[in-house]
């Protein structure tokens, strides 16, 4: 019976008690970060021991490999990516080729993780890039213009799924108003939900078809000023499925960020009975984990249809792609883009 919740490793290699847990515990995916990945053969091995473990050879594996800042696979073993804010900066200039550049992009990365083992990539954010917005997100969102935001983060998801990786759009209903960093302090938000729909959300809507999104740890206090997103049902319910029509499986975020309060398994707790079909856990920390575990129910009803059809909508890649002739072309199209400054 496979269980409701993503969940990471401490190191290069499962420990003995990690790989009880997995095979006990039976969680939906292993989420990877830095710290599990040094080199190409050991992150395959690692990769091919949380499914061995599992006993599910297609079991998601997932990273956030989206450029800039946050790349988990770093050189010299990997490439490197430009954040999403490059693209942004090439869009404005030439609409093609930036569309292209973000496609491409999202394409190389796929062809990168797929040798690996890694089926689903943390990308696109679907944020605005604002001039409040916090440097926790900053250069990762693409622009402050939401029809911008929606025509790259289209072109990196479908960039993704044709090299055979899913995407997962993040973090909903918008996270570019945040003024803290949701990894240390919960963020509040004091627009109205006609401010927010007017822009914030409109990237979301245009993408609502997508099969993964993550939610985010803000307070919308015009909204519902008791939880924030993650664990409220209000904006899970009436915005997030309902005034953007996300019908795709919904994953946390992070539930071991700053951000939310109580221990691991009310966190989780909450997180599910809001309408998250998965909970994310990312930190590796055993005892966490089993918190989360408990907390966690088997995937079942809705949620399993929805993490199901998810999955269906992952397809092997064209035979035919060069990744060679990609990344030449990919670094021409960005070979004269200057750094965004917004605000």
């Amino acid at each position: 019976m496979i269980k409701a919740f993503i969940c990471g490793s401490s190191g290069t290699t499962l420990t003995p008690e990690e790989t009880t847990f997995f095979q006990e515990e039976n969680p939906w995916g292993l989420i990877l970060f830095r710290r599990n990945c040094n080199a190409p053969v050991q992150v395959a091995g690692l990769v091919a021991s949380f499914r061995e473990a599992v006993g599910r050879s297609d079991a998601p594996v997932l990273i956030d490999q989206e450029g800039g800042r946050v790349q988990r696979l770093r050189p010299p073993n990997w490439p490197s990516y430009p954040p999403a804010g490059t693209f942004g900066t090439l869009y404005d200039k030439d609409r093609q080729y930036g569309t292209r550049a973000a496609w491409l992009g999202a394409r190389l990365i796929a062809h990168d993780l797929l040798k690996l083992g890694i089926t689903v990539d943390c990308l696109p954010l679907l944020d605005l890039w604002l001039a409040e917005t916090v440097d926790a997100i900053g250069d990762r969102a693409y622009s402050n213009d939401p029809e911008t935001v929606a025509a790259l983060g289209r072109a990196a998801c479908e960039g993704l799924m044709a090299g055979g990786v899913l995407p997962v759009v993040k973090h909903l209903p918008g996270h570019g108003r945040a003024l803290v960093d949701s990894h240390l302090e919960l963020p509040r938000i004091s627009a109205s939900r006609q401010e927010l729909s007017q822009a914030d959300f409109l990237p979301f809507k245009a993408l609502a078809d997508m099969p993964l999104a993550m939610t985010a740890h803000l307070l919308y206090t015009e909204i519902e000023p008791e939880h924030p997103a993650t664990q409220s049902r209000t904006i899970i319910r009436d915005i997030i499925r309902d005034e953007i029509g996300f019908e795709g499986c919904l994953m946390s975020d992070d539930i071991s960020m700053k951000a939310l309060g109580g221990d691991m398994r009310e966190r989780a707790a909450l997180s599910f009975a809001a309408g998250c079909d998965l909970v994310l856990h990312c930190n590796g920390d055993m005892a966490e984990m089993k918190a989360v575990a408990k907390a966690a129910p088997v995937l079942q009803g809705k949620s399993r249809q929805r993490c199901e059809e998810a999955l269906a909508r992952r397809k092997q890649p064209e035979a035919d792609f060069d990744p060679l002739a990609a990344r030449e072309e990919f670094e021409a199209l960005l070979s004269d883009v200057p750094e965004r400054v917004v605000g």
